[in-house]
């Protein structure tokens, strides 16, 4: 009996030491990790399949040319992890979780549409994880979300490019908008540009609400017939590709001969297809430019298109803009030397002359990428670089 106690102490004795050795391990945040998980979260089915496409193109190409992170001398394989947010806003939240709690994502990157990043937002800010945002230009992205980043610039800058450019290029001082009411993305830049239109020509009536609309919808006679009876010089209807290229395709059937403006959603190969010939003249503000590389790494980034897809094919400013997210994280998580997450948010958060494809980022107090933008325009079916605009 007496034998029997003496076993069942040690037992216990080397049972204690062994959990204690096992905390330790578990409670060290410097840790190195066997792979480094990168989550992403994309619409790649859904309305808008075609421009989450585009950013994965862009994401999977920076994967292929640097899989791996150095820490402390170890090279560790980085494992790219991929949910559907079926571009909707209760399934973004849902591919957050998923990518967090399930997959146990280092950092994410996501997503093309900015009400699908607001709607993931709070799952990284209560796990810690951080993000970063490829293309979602609402201000309110990262808003109270320190825990949220972005390598696009946002509406507030684009939508101060596009009204410069309408009132010093352009020449108009009255200009009719249309926007897209369930899109965060096109109410927002509306605003925006009204704004900053409005005190350009120190104006209220300088701008004419022709309507709105919601994704999915197909008529636009109402809106159009109420600018084709006004003394409008130009149309401002930033939204989603599909329902742009129809309002530019019912506008000249009607006889509108009117210019064009828009945002970064209409660089996508499916607004020329579809609206043809009624899309040329369109001028647009977008993050990139092929014919005009800003750096070492956007010709890094197009000679690595080129090889992946051909040199015909269409670099879009997103799928840069996807490149670029994948390269800041992985600096992140090297300069960080850990995969903890708040070590990695508080690395991102002091990122100052990052140089990615799209030009020198730095981030701002809100996690903002400052950084040029370009105006680009449809000539021919192609897209057309015409200047850059310093932040």
């Amino acid at each position: 009996m007496k034998k029997v106690a003496i076993l069942l102490v040690a037992a216990l004795m080397l049972s204690s030491f062994m959990a204690g050795c096992s905390g330790d391990k578990a409670n060290d945040e410097n840790a190195l990790p066997e792979k480094i998980i990168i989550g992403v979260f994309e619409p790649l089915t859904g309305t808008n399949a075609a421009d989450g496409k585009l950013e994965k193109q862009g994401i999977d190409l920076a994967h292929k040319l640097y899989p791996t992170v150095t820490i402390d001398g170890k090279e560790i394989p980085v494992e790219l992890r991929y949910v559907d947010n079926k571009s909707d806003k209760i399934e973004s939240e849902n591919a957050a979780k998923k990518l967090v709690y399930g997959f146990g994502a280092n950092i994410v990157l996501g997503s093309w549409g900015s009400s699908n990043s607001i709607a993931a937002g709070p799952v990284f800010k209560e796990s810690q994880v951080p993000a970063i945002g490829t293309s979602c230009t609402n201000p309110l992205v990262t808003f109270g979300n320190d825990y949220y980043f972005r390598v696009c610039f946002t509406d507030s800058f684009q939508g101060k490019v596009m009204a410069n450019y309408a009132f010093k290029e352009g020449g108009y001082r009255k200009i009719a908008v249309i926007q897209e009411d369930s899109s965060i993305y096109s109410v927002s830049l509306v605003k925006l540009f009204t704004e900053n239109f409005k005190l350009l020509t120190g104006d209220e009536n300088s701008i004419l609400n022709a309507g709105s609309y919601n994704t999915g919808d197909n008529d636009f006679t109402a809106q159009l017939t109420a600018i084709k009876d006004s003394d409008v010089q130009a149309i401002f209807f930033p939204g989603s590709f599909t329902e742009s290229a129809l309002i530019m395709k019912q506008a000249r059937q009607l006889g509108i001969t009117l210019p064009f403006l828009g945002g970064d959603t209409w660089e996508n190969p499916e607004v020329i297809r579809l609206a043809g010939e009624a899309a040329e003249g369109a001028v647009y503000s977008g993050f990139y430019d092929p014919a005009a590389p800003l750096t070492e790494r956007g010709t890094e980034f197009l000679d690595a298109f080129a090889a992946e897809y051909g040199k015909d094919e269409l670099a879009a400013g997103v799928t840069a803009l996807g490149f670029d997210a994948y390269l800041l994280a992985l600096e992140t998580i090297q300069k960080a030397g850990t995969a903890d997450g708040n070590t990695l948010r508080d690395t991102l958060a002091a990122t100052k002359d990052f140089e990615g494809a799209t030009g020198f980022m730095t981030l701002d107090e809100n996690g903002d990428a400052v950084k040029p933008a370009v105006i680009k325009t449809i000539q021919g079916g192609q897209y057309v670089y015409k200047s850059s605009v310093e932040p």
